[in-house]
């Protein structure tokens, strides 16, 4: 092991211990304390799907980043040098699934910070070749749901905001217009324009045929994680791409359409369940879609979008509720595990994503005043 591979994870520990502990709710600090200890305890048990560069790490990491951003704490930008350093700053295996860019995320936002630290060679080949080069995805050949490049509403947060950082590293809309390519297909094909919301994959898009997927209560299926992904995605893409940009209006408009749907339906203890259109199904919160739905709320309103008149008591609802899923050491519970429909989560469920999300939310509600 090269010598500055032991001396980071050190400094990273020492980092942590100097940060201290404070109640989860009140002030900017209180709500960075909390930031910190999910931080820590999440980097204490490490999980991941199938790689450490997976899009579960992926998730968790854009959380890092975020909270980065909004602090400046180095414990956070640490974090991904050390986790850069292990995986060698590679993305997943493969180049025609969005999901295997999602950890680039936090590469590219060390990147505007640590210059030279960073290899950024296997971000370039791997968007290069989903981009450009050719996959049956793309073809238009195929029978089943993979009938598009990005066929399932989860892609809407793995690749676009990656692409969006790195046309502006890049200074070549190009790649701004081919994600935007992308992007339209997914939302032509899973978009509900009655209920303002992405159906995660077409198994649950509603044709008028009665074999469409329903829940018990007749109403259409709209996954909680899955929405979370598309909104707290538009978020991150809508802060980097220059406004000038021909689509960015397009963008907009359709964060302020989710984003009043999201706190239309906000049960009223602020955390949103699995099944949006049918709370009742598993009546109890999920962590990792309300931590979206906070981040990209908040967000908005910290940026002039969303009117904290309106919005901000959502906000600030979901976010009593999401310190209160907060373990005392850090941990971050009722998390949904991994899927792709509604199902239930409890007070032992965990996940790396579900932590990336509470990040993410933290690092927008501590902003605003």
């Amino acid at each position: 092991m090269k010598i500055h591979q032991l001396i980071l994870p050190l400094l990273f520990i020492a980092l942590l211990a100097s940060c201290g502990s404070a109640p989860k709710t009140g002030s900017s600090g209180d709500i960075e304390s909390a930031m910190v200890k999910a931080l820590q305890w999440q980097e204490a048990n490490p999980i991941y799907a199938k790689d450490p560069t997976d899009w579960t790490n992926g998730a968790y990491y854009t959380g890092v980043a975020r909270a980065y951003e909004s602090t400046k704490n180095p414990v956070f930008l640490q974090a991904i040098e050390d986790m850069g350093e292990r995986t060698e700053w590679k993305t997943w295996e493969r180049y025609y699934h969005a999901d295997d860019v999602a950890i680039s995320y936090s590469y590219l936002t060390l990147d505007e910070y640590k210059l030279g630290v960073v290899d950024k060679a296997p971000t370039a080949k791997w968007i290069e070749d989903h981009l450009y080069k050719d996959h049956e995805w793309k073809q238009g050949t195929r029978k089943d749901d993979k009938i598009i490049n990005w066929w399932w509403c989860d892609a809407l947060f793995m690749a676009p905001p990656v692409l969006v950082k790195w046309s502006n590293l890049k200074n070549d809309r190009r790649y701004l217009q081919q994600m935007h390519k992308y992007y339209m297909e997914t939302y032509d094909l899973l978009y509900d324009q009655e209920e303002h919301l992405f159906a995660r994959d077409t198994r649950f898009v509603w044709t008028g045929s009665p074999d469409d997927r329903k829940g018990d209560n007749g109403k259409k299926i709209f996954w909680s994680r899955g929405n979370g992904w598309v909104i707290g995605g538009l978020a991150l893409m809508l802060e980097e791409m220059p406004k000038n940009y021909e689509h960015y209006n397009w963008y907009l408009n359709l964060y302020k359409e989710m984003a009043a749907k999201i706190k239309e339906i906000q049960p009223k203890d602020g955390m949103w369940r699995v099944s949006l259109l049918e709370p009742e199904a598993w009546p109890h919160g999920e962590t990792s879609g309300t931590g979206f739905y906070t981040f990209a709320l908040a967000w908005g309103i910290n940026n002039g979008v969303l009117d904290k008149g309106e919005y901000g008591g959502a906000v600030k609802k979901a976010w009593k509720a999401l310190t209160e899923v907060q373990q005392a050491d850090g941990k971050v519970t009722w998390v949904q595990n991994i899927g792709y429909d509604p199902k239930p989560a409890s007070a032992d469920s965990w996940q790396n994503f579900g932590t990336g999300a509470f990040l993410m939310a933290g690092s927008e509600v501590r902003k605003m005043k």
